[in-house]
Formats: C-alpha cells, structure tokens, sequence
C-alpha cells in the first residue's frame, strides 16, 4: 500500500456503479475513514469514453481509454471491476490478481462464467478476489452463502433476483400488458434500452449459476441453466393465477438432489402465502431452505447505482483490511466434483391453459394424455364462451419429462385449439 491505512483505487467502468462508487469514495471519505480507519484515494478510472459527461469531479490524468494502464498503475494498490461483460473485464482481473493486487467486481456474466479460474488466480496469489455485488445488488448473500452458512447443508435457494422482471410482473398482476410495463420499466431506469437480457431472463441465470455453486459445493455453469423468459406472459394468466391463489414471479430455483445439482430460471406461480409473492416492484429476494436453519430471507433492492455501489464498497473495505493486515488470504470457497442433474429430472407441478373446441368428452382425453405419462391432475377449471372454452388444468408434481410428453400428446388432441400458456408452480423442496 503507498501509505498507511491509504489506499489507492483503480476503477474499471464509470457507468451507473462506477459513478456512484466515486462519489461514496469522494463525499463520504470522512464518515468511511471515522467507522473503518481507511482512507481511499480514487487514482485511475479506465472508462470507454474519455470525454463523456460525469456525474462526479474529473482531475487530469484521472481518466483513461486503456484499462490496462489501471490495472498496471503502480499507485492502485486495489482494482474494482463495475465495466460488464466477459472480455476484456476477465484479462484485466486475471492481470490484477496476478500482480498482486486485490480486486472487486460486480460482473455476474464474467463471475458466472470464469468464477473457477479467477478464485483459483486469487489463492495462488493469495489476495482477495470478492463479489458480493455480483447478485442481488445491495442484499448481502455472497458472503452468507460462502461464509456464515458455509457449514450448513442447504436443500434449496430461490431468488428474485432481476428488479427489472420482477417490476413488470408486478405491473401486470395491477392489470398492465407486458409491452405497457416494460415501457414503464424503461422509463423508470429499471430497464435498459436493450432489455433482452432481462426480459429473456439471461440475467437471472447467470446470478443463479453463482447461487447455486456457492450454496451447493459445485460449480453450475450457466450452460446447465434451463432458462425461460417472461416475454409470453399474459395478464389473462396473471388473474387466473390471482383466483387460483398464486403470484407470478421469475424465479432463480436452485436445489440439491441426491443425484446432484439443478438450478432453473423460469417463471413460476408462487403461493400467496410464500414469503417470495410480497417481493413486489424492482425489489429483490434470496429465500434458502437448509435442515438446520429451516428458511431465510435476504431482501433489498435488487438493483441501481447506489445499492449496487453499497455492497462494492463493502467488498472494497474487507479487501483493504485483509491486505493491510498483512497476512496470507485464506480461500474463501471451494469446489468439488459433483453432477448436473438435467431439468428433465427434477419434479415440477404445472399450470396449463388451453383454449378447447367446448365438445362432450375433451377433457376426458386431456385427463387420459395426463395419465398416459402418469401425471395426475390436481385440479380443473373451465370457463366457456360460446363454441369455445379456457381448460385451465393444475398438475400434481411429476417429472418434468412427463409434464412434457403429456402436454405433446395433448396438443394432438383435435379438440385443442391452443395451448395458450404453461406456467409451473412453485411447490415444497421435499
């Protein structure tokens, strides 16, 4: 470190985070310095443009185009990641931590992707390497996952854990179309001008490849995410889930199997009484299911500069401390071996609308497609409008291969129009 309890911060990306990163290091120094004896000096920021409109002070020099030359500045002592994507973000803290510096990133993408590698380069080096603001935004749930649950056998973690869905979810449940709440999203800020990834729920896989190798030992690669997106939502489906007792939510779902590890993004029907269906607007929620701890939940804002920033700097000021203190970082996580188990396996209940010729004897086909893969029907409900009828059909749990098979066998029927909708529903880990 260039002085003592001093250090130098080199920034990479000066977006929303970045920014507001800067002006907690910059207007707070004193209230920071007061609780934690540190004092930071912001001294390179590696940014796209140079000549871009800041929301914070800009000193020559401070501003560069190369982020190598951050990462490279013998005066940071620190580095903290907040610029995206994969590359070149993976280089330059691969470069970091193999220079001996500490680093700090917010970059789930990256995380979900190159996790392994880059823990693994913080050990040998023997530096931290932390990423609390990787999901959730401002809820703390990377350090209660690796440490202070560490000894705990987890069963399942749940997340809400993309503001933006969870926003226009809670639009369309108030009676708003999906197009209409994702307008509103936008112009809130919740959503980007491009919000493919949340909407698609990419976003949410790659945060639930994190929770679940965190929570589980095993390192889930968001290629082994099954991923479906909130863009066929109707607020039909939204009211009916409402008469029937559930919310809609897009939900991270993680669980630990005897044959190994699954983890899911999707949307779900959660029931009205699950602590997950009160997480309403952009805020975000982590519900963990483990035999000694019962349940927790960890909720917050899920999303923003500030939030976002609040759980960096929180990770900036224990990777001063551990470095200061002088002393060989002990990993913090681990991983071993263990299988995927294919979303085809894992038990799930469905929500099924289908719009059906209103003919004598439609749903006892329905019902024979059902028990043909035995999956066994909790539940009917039909509504009739002239030649026509909604069949809304509840399953009880069954394989999710089963689910599917029945649901192609039902599509064949001549009497079925449509299948409008399949939604699952949230059910007990056991």
């Amino acid at each position: 470190m260039s002085m003592e309890n001093s250090i130098g911060i080199g920034l990479l990306g000066a977006g929303t985070v970045g920014g507001a990163l800067v002006r907690r290091l910059v207007g707070e120094s004193d209230a920071i310095a007061l609780k934690t004896g540190l004092t930071f000096d912001v001294r390179k920021i590696g940014v796209s443009r140079l000549h871009a409109e800041r929301d914070f002070a800009v000193t020559e020099g401070l501003l560069t185009d190369d982020p190598f030359e951050v990462v490279n500045d013998p005066t940071v002592d620190l580095v903290v990641e907040v610029m995206g994507g994969k590359d070149p973000a993976g280089d330059l803290i691969l470069a970091a931590l193999e220079a001996g510096k500490p680093v700090v990133s917010a970059n789930k993408e990256l995380i979900a992707a190159r996790g392994p590698e880059l823990i693994a380069a913080a050990e040998r080096a023997g530096v931290p390497f932390l990423f609390e603001a990787a999901v959730g935004g401002g809820i703390p749930i990377i350090r209660p996952l690796s440490e202070t649950l560490a000894g705990e056998t987890l069963d399942r973690v749940i997340g809400i854990v993309n503001g933006t869905t969870n926003y226009i979810l809670t639009e369309m449940e108030a009676g708003a179309t999906y197009l209409t709440a994702l307008e509103q999203a936008t112009d809130l800020g919740y959503a980007e001008p491009d919000p493919t990834a949340d909407v698609s729920g990419a976003d949410a896989a790659a945060k639930a490849a994190i929770l679940a190798s965190l929570a589980f030992g095993t390192w889930v690669d968001p290629s082994n995410v099954y991923t479906e997106g909130i863009e066929e939502l109707t607020a039909v489906d939204m009211s009916f889930a409402a008469e029937l007792g559930y919310v809609v939510k897009l939900v991270a779902v993680c669980e630990r199997k005897d044959a190994g590890v699954n983890a899911r993004v999707h949307p779900a029907m959660v029931p009205k009484d699950h602590p997950l269906a009160s997480i309403r607007g952009a805020t975000n929620a982590v519900f963990i299911e483990g035999a000694a701890i019962d349940s927790l939940l960890f909720s917050g804002p899920g999303a923003g500069g500030d939030p976002t920033a609040t759980a960096v700097l929180g990770d900036v000021i224990d990777a001063a401390r551990e470095t200061l203190a002088g002393a060989q970082v002990a990993p913090r996580i681990r991983f071993s071996p263990g299988e995927i188990v294919p979303f085809t396996d894992i038990p799930t209940r469905w929500y099924v609308r289908l719009q059906v010729d209103d003919q004598p004897g439609v749903l006892a086909k329905i019902a024979a497609s059902f028990g043909d893969e035995e999956v066994s029907i909790r539940s009917v409900w039909q509504e009739g409008v002239d030649q026509e009828a909604a069949l809304i059909v509840v399953t009880h749990q069954a394989p999710e291969s089963a689910q599917r098979a029945a649901l192609a066998s039902i599509t064949a029927i001549p009497e079925v129009i449509e299948v409008a909708s399949v939604i699952r529903v949230l059910g007990a880990s056991k």
